[in-house]
């Protein structure tokens, strides 16, 4: 047999084996069924789900209708856009059944078939019950219909290809149900069900590999792609760790984006904006107690300290002390303190950098509805300048973090804010 034979074979045999993998993605088990409307699966329930799981936030575009899509979700591999979640019968889920909609969820597969990206955090999704998925039909059902086309993804090749979004698949995603844990109390589960289901945490609290895939659902922490942002440890005490914090001081953070040991800022304000200010008390009573039983890892080996400098010290005199004090201290309730603040000591410094350079503020939610902010200094301070202010903060009262250079600072000044 020639190397030419040989080579066609090869490929012929490869195509083979693609194509019966493509096949038994297409039929396994996500076969459809029409089960009877459970008397818990009402609009009024749906509404809810729909907070908890922030469908809002990527189904409606900048001051477009409610739930009507349009949203570019940004991706390394091009963008994907949020659909129509109305019941518009043309753009919409008008012509939609409960049961196409559960396989959506479950399955991440469309209503004509198609795979779903996973930009559709159907990864977590899977774990949502048949009953809740049920609940968010009925609501999104009953909203009125919007008339707005849907937008078709803009990915680079082979990332456009149901061929290759199948062999990802096949590799990184396995339909699931929750497993409760016998071992662990009502809100332990209920918490758990919550978080790693509808509530998604891991798609910006897990790292993601070069295809996208997210490891597992261990919370461990993860830059998002494009924005730029770090999604801290959830379990590591030296980041976003809450087993040292009250019940009582978890419930408050989510229900305001404010507390005495902690605030919230950038991607995960939307969420206390848009989600978890409307959870009810026994759902943020669950997930604080599932969060506050995350088992710490191994501490991470130190960083070597950086070194604060005279420049750094005035920049930090000039634009920062008036607010938070020459002692880094802050002013409670309304300016942070510096001084021990964990996300200024952690070893990732792209939040540091995206505060510097683009302010931001914590939500405004009801128990805290006029939030004290953080102005831009995007255009007063140049790369190097922000990098002397954060070293000195990091290397200040106590502090033993790591030096910031020009040039963290710079790729993300670059990259911007999508």
């Amino acid at each position: 047999m020639s190397k030419l034979t040989k080579a066609l074979a090869g490929l012929l045999g490869l195509s083979v084996v693609l194509a019966a993998a493509v096949w038994l993605l297409n039929t396994r088990g996500d076969a459809l069924v029409e089960l009877p409307l459970a008397a818990t699966s009402t609009a009024e329930r749906g509404a809810y789900l729909a907070q908890v799981g922030n469908c809002a936030g990527c189904h409606t575009a900048r001051g477009g209708q409610p739930y009507a899509g349009g949203l570019a979700v940004e991706t390394p591999f091009g963008s994907v856009y949020a659909s129509n979640l109305t019941p518009d019968a043309a753009t919409g889920m008008g012509r939609w059944s409960r049961a196409e909609f559960w396989r959506a969820m479950h399955h991440g597969r469309s209503k004509d078939g198609r795979l779903l990206y996973p930009a559709f955090p159907y990864t977590s999704y899977t774990l949502v019950t048949r009953d809740d998925a049920d609940a968010l039909f009925v609501y999104l059902t009953s909203l009125p219909a919007v008339p707005q086309a849907n937008t078709a993804p803009t990915l680079r090749f082979p990332y456009n290809s149901q061929v290759a979004l199948a062999l990802w698949r096949a590799v990184y995603f396995q339909p699931g149900s929750y497993q409760a844990d016998a071992s662990k109390s009502t809100d332990w589960n209920r918490g758990a069900y919550l978080t790693e289901g509808l509530g998604h945490c891991s798609a910006c609290h897990a790292a993601r590999n070069a295809l996208g895939a997210t490891d597992g659902l261990n919370l461990a922490g993860g830059l998002i792609p494009v924005q730029n942002w770090y999604a801290p440890s959830l379990v590591a005490a030296q980041e976003a760790g809450l087993q040292s914090w009250r019940i009582k001081d978890i419930k408050a953070l989510f229900k305001t984006g404010m507390t005495a040991q902690a605030s919230v800022i950038g991607p995960m304000a939307e969420v206390v904006l848009g989600s978890t200010q409307h959870w009810n008390d026994a759902d943020l009573n669950a997930m604080a107690v599932y969060l506050k039983a995350l088992a710490p890892p191994i501490a991470a080996a130190p960083t070597s300290p950086g070194k604060s400098t005279e420049r750094g010290s005035k920049l930090y005199e000039q634009h920062c002390a008036a607010c938070h004090g020459d002692d880094g201290k802050g002013v409670p309730n309304a300016y942070p303190a510096l001084a021990g603040n964990r996300a200024v000591l952690m070893p990732q410094t792209a939040n540091l950098v995206q505060i510097v350079l683009n302010g931001g503020y914590a939500p405004a939610t009801q128990g805290n509805p006029r939030p004290f902010g953080m102005p831009p200094f995007v255009l007063v301070l140049n790369d190097s300048d922000v990098a002397e202010v954060l070293s000195h903060i990091r290397s200040s009262w106590g502090h033993q973090a790591g030096s910031v250079s020009a040039f963290d600072v710079g790729r993300i000044r670059d990259n911007g804010v999508k």
